[in-house]
């Protein structure tokens, strides 16, 4: 409380001194808007924007020397020093002019839609021609730009690929949360967005890309926006005891900002992703101390969630930037799901409808920082910590049938409460150091992350068994209860060094080392008990404690050619990478050995070809070696019961993974035309495979001392060498807009097929099986169309298509499903102040499990209306699905299961909500104070 009472005091002290004026031009003569001019000297750090006529002004300048710089995508990046003659108050510097980036592809300015700038990597839409009504967020422009989607959830995908984190200004904004900064973020104070294919710190110090790239979305502010603050605060209250308080509060000035978030409610609608992890200075390498998935998010079930976050940056001077942020959320999840699992085995089958009603309630605490500092013009460094506590109750009780051949086999029930923490902390730091301008540069980067997992486990199994000669006999039961204790340790660690040596005017050559370690140090230990409460001591299946101690260790020795030209750019070289897998496995004085040695050679290969300053094609090759899970590897019964066993195996060697990425971009955006299309191809050598059986054992009730014959399933781990599975999807999207972007039609789409294998058993003892091969087919295909004359009308209808084919060889049986999706969304201005918005979506699903098939048609709709001066107020009344219908169907495959699911979701309510907001900016505010976003959206329609 006394750290931000301070930083909220700190907001109002201003200097008073001098102004400085200049203009920016081209080596052309033609004016630059919208560059970022920043003044620094030993006494001020200043930054603002050029206006539409090019012209910066900086007021309160303290110092008389003072350096001025000037960046924009698509020019050479300007310093200069000034001085300030005596006796001047205001201070006109003569026109700067700024160099075109030979590296860049040039501008593409566009009448009636949005400025785009094309570049390799990015792509770059200017909000200034979006028709956005009062109130909206990043979210609602993100939804306007051509490849952009934004699902029901709040999932936002670019040119068919998940976008990953968010920064601001080019620094994660709450450790890269998505919609966190989508969500909340107001849009008419936002300048440009930046989709970008990041492949990392050492990519964006150095130019060298190595490995995959992921989506990340960079959202910059109009610097005219830099000083200010601004405020949001709405409260609801529903129908069913739904509620809903949100608070905003963000503060900027000159070099520094702070954002203030906090959330609580019942509407499913967490403020936090706690499945992001910040990107730091080295991109994770997998294994140890890296947080698992997320405990919050997703929409699935029913939630009550509180959350409260801080994010600060500072930029103390040119030199050297502090930016961070903390989260904290508690979560309390109720899901109940059906599933109906059809399993793969020969001459029988299988099924197993499947009830569950499950709780969790946790709480995760996130904090993350970055020191980036420049001691020099030729040295950088970055240094990033991050800490985190997870904690988690969950309790789930399972109710199952089960059917072999059309007939009634048992029934079982399942009940498990377990809780776990998870405190986890790790550092990352790089170093540049670039020797000339020629291109001879140096980097290094390292990483260590750690984490610990503690787990306490009480399960319940109750299962009943029919008499397969006999249908009218009693059931015959199953019981047991067992007490586990779990506690993991993992760390990973790495470094890697990467060095640049020019060898012509467009040339240059790369030696690269890389490093990395994940150590694993686990132990578990279980106990098991009759009805009654005694303990089982005779049965080793319920009864052990095993302790297993191993590491995985990659070295990475390469080298390659790098030419960079102005149409065509390309690296080729090679890599050796040795592995050494080391541990063992310990259970009752029995030691396994865990030692294996692999090496893997690949090819370093990337291409990128410009047709033009639009339209350009890319393809990268990357490979990585993944070793085997402590689940995997393990060789002993880790079971929680009798009836579901899993055996790891100790022989196992690390998969290698090749993956192939091609993307294919043509624009014409003075045409209101653009199509995107990628294509990603995958195949593993050393895959490791599932054996699955399902036979009949002899199992003892230890309250009766009767042996019945019940069935169990089991699971095995075994290497593929005779084939390889791969996998291949593509996506492309075509869009076209109209009358200064008044008609927009979308289609979209793509099919991915995959190729999988397992080996499949109903004999107890074989441990070979018989091999399946499963594949799967996804066809996607979607429609879409937008009417948007003005901010005052918007009309969305669209319709989606999906179809999944899925095949088994063991079985020759073929599965099919499919799904229609017509949806309908749109908003109007009753009057200047009352909004009318209304969403429908109809689901046609066909072809899912008994009890799963479902055609939900959700209506969501609300009235709202601005009040109080400068419209600061609103009030708003909204439906939320009208129909009651709303529920989740999907299905997922594996080489041994086809799995339909069926997953309640927040069902009907009616909610009113009111909302205030303020704000007050040193330059004005942008249109009006009316034009203020809601900060923190209401809950999603």
């Amino acid at each position: 409380m006394l750290f931000l009472f301070s930083m909220l005091m700190g907001w109002t002290v201003y200097g008073q001194t001098k102004s400085v004026q200049g203009m920016l031009k081209d080596d052309k003569n033609r004016i630059v808007a919208g560059a970022t001019v920043k003044l620094t000297s030993k006494l001020d750090s200043m930054t603002t924007g050029s206006n539409m006529a090019g012209i910066f002004i900086f007021d309160k300048v303290k110092a008389d020397t003072f350096k001025i710089t000037v960046s924009n995508l698509g020019f050479e990046r300007f310093e200069q020093e000034f001085s300030i003659p005596k006796g001047e108050s205001k201070h006109i510097i003569p026109s700067l002019t700024l160099q075109q980036n030979s590296q860049m592809l040039q501008e593409v300015v566009v009448d009636g839609v949005p400025t785009v700038v094309v570049k390799s990597d990015t792509l770059e839409y200017t909000m200034k021609d979006l028709k956005l009504r009062d109130g909206a967020v990043a979210e609602d422009a993100l939804k306007k730009l051509q490849g952009v989607e934004v699902d029901k959830d709040g999932n936002v995908t670019a040119q068919g690929e998940s976008v990953k984190r968010v920064r601001i200004n080019g620094k994660d904004f709450f450790g890269g949360d998505v919609k966190t900064a989508t969500q909340n973020l107001p849009a008419n104070i936002i300048q440009k967005m930046q989709v970008i294919d990041d492949y990392g710190d050492m990519a964006n110090v150095t130019g060298n890309k190595t490995g995959d790239s992921e989506k990340v979305l960079n959202i910059q502010i109009d610097p005219k926006y830099n000083t200010g603050h601004m405020t949001t605060l709405r409260a609801g209250v529903g129908t069913e005891d739904r509620y809903q308080a949100t608070g905003m509060w963000m503060g900027m000035r000159e070099g520094e900002q702070i954002s203030v978030l906090g959330n609580l409610n019942n509407t499913n609608a967490p403020l936090f992703d706690f499945s992001t992890v910040g990107g730091g200075a080295r991109r994770g390498q997998g294994g140890g101390g890296r947080r698992g998935g997320g405990m919050f998010g997703g929409s699935d079930g029913l939630t009550k969630i509180g959350s409260i976050g801080l994010n600060y940056r500072k930029d103390f001077n040119d030199k050297l930037t502090v930016y961070g942020s903390y989260s904290y959320s508690h979560s309390n999840n109720t899901t109940i799901s059906q599933r109906f699992q059809e399993n793969t085995l020969p001459n029988i089958m299988q099924t197993d409808s499947v009830q569950s009603n499950s709780n969790t309630v946790g709480a995760s605490h996130r904090f993350e920082a970055n020191v980036e500092w420049k001691p020099t013009a030729k040295d950088y460094i970055k240094i990033s910590p991050q800490f985190g506590y997870d904690n988690s109750d969950v309790t789930t009780g399972t109710n199952s049938l089960t059917y072999r051949s059309n007939v009634f086999n048992n029934s079982q029930a399942q009940d498990i409460v377990a809780n776990s923490t998870a405190p986890r902390f790790g550092i990352s730091g790089l170093y540049n150091h670039k020797f000339n301008d020629k291109g001879r540069n140096v980097f290094v980067n390292m990483n260590f992350n750690n984490a610990k997992t503690t787990k306490d486990q009480n399960a319940i199994l109750d299962r009943l068994l029919a008499d397969p000669n006999n249908a009218n006999a009693p059931l015959d039961s199953i019981y047991e209860k067992t007490i586990l204790e779990a506690n993991n340790k993992s760390w990973n660690g790495g470094a890697s060094v990467n060095y640049t040596e020019p060898v012509s005017e467009k040339g240059k050559v790369e030696f690269t080392y890389d490093f990395n370690k994940n150590k694993y140090d686990n132990s578990n230990k279980q106990q098991g008990f009759d009805r009654d409460g005694n303990l089982i001591a005779e049965d080793p299946k319920l009864n052990f404690d095993y302790n297993y101690d191993y590491s995985f260790t990659t070295h990475k020795i390469g080298a390659n050619y790098l030419y960079s030209g102005d149409k065509i750019t390309y690296s080729i070289g090679a890599a050796a990478q040795p592995s050494q897998l080391r541990g063992d496995a310990i259970s009752s004085g029995l030691v396994v050995p865990i030692h294996r040695n692999n090496m893997n050679w690949m090819p370093i290969a990337r291409f990128e070809y410009k047709f033009s300053r639009q339209s350009n094609i890319s393809v990268n090759y990357s490979g990585t070696p993944n070793e085997p899970s402590v689940t995997q590897i393990l060789p002993f019964d880790m079971s929680t019961n009798r009836t579901s066993i899993v055996i790891g195996n100790a022989n196992l060697n690390p998969e290698f993974s090749h993956q192939l990425n091609v993307r294919f971009r043509k624009n014409d955006f003075q045409k209101g035309n653009n199509f995107f299309a990628f294509v990603n191809a995958g195949l593993t050598n050393n895959k490791i495979v599932s054996l699955s059986k399902s036979y009949f054992d002899d199992l003892m009730d230890y309250q009766t001392g009767q042996t019945n014959s019940t069935l169990v399933s089991e699971t095995r781990y075994l290497n593929e060498t005779s084939d390889k599975p791969f996998n291949v999807n593509s996506f492309y999207h075509y869009g076209k807009s109209l009358k200064e972007k008044t008609y927009n039609i979308m289609l979209m789409g793509g099919i991915s097929y995959s190729k999988t294998m397992g080996y499949i058993s109903t004999e107890k003892d074989d441990n070979i099986g018989q091999k399946n091969v499963a594949r799967n087919i996804v066809l996607n295909q979607g429609l879409m169309f937008r009417y948007n004359p003005s901010e005052n009308l918007e009309i969305n209808p669209g319709v989606r298509y999906q179809f999944n084919h899925t095949e088994n060889s063991l079985t020759n049986r073929n599965t099919n499903v499919s799904s229609w999706t017509p949806t309908l969304i749109g908003s109007v201005n009753i009057t200047k102040t009352t909004i009318f918005g209304a969403d429908l979506s109809k689901q046609f699903n066909n072809g899912y499990g008994a009890g799963i098939n479902a055609n939900p048609f959700v209506i969501n709709t609300y009235l709202e209306q601005k009040f109080l001066s400068q419209q600061r107020g609103t009030v708003r009344l909204q439906a939320f699905d009208l129909l009651n219908q709303q529920t989740n169907v999907s299905r997922t495959f594996s080489e041994s299961m086809i799995t339909d699911s069926r997953t309640n979701r927040l069902g009907r309510y009616f909610m009113i909500l009111f909302t205030y907001k303020f704000q007050k900016f040193a330059m004005g505010n942008p249109e009006g104070e009316n034009r203020f976003p809601g900060g923190m959206r209401p809950p999603r329609m």
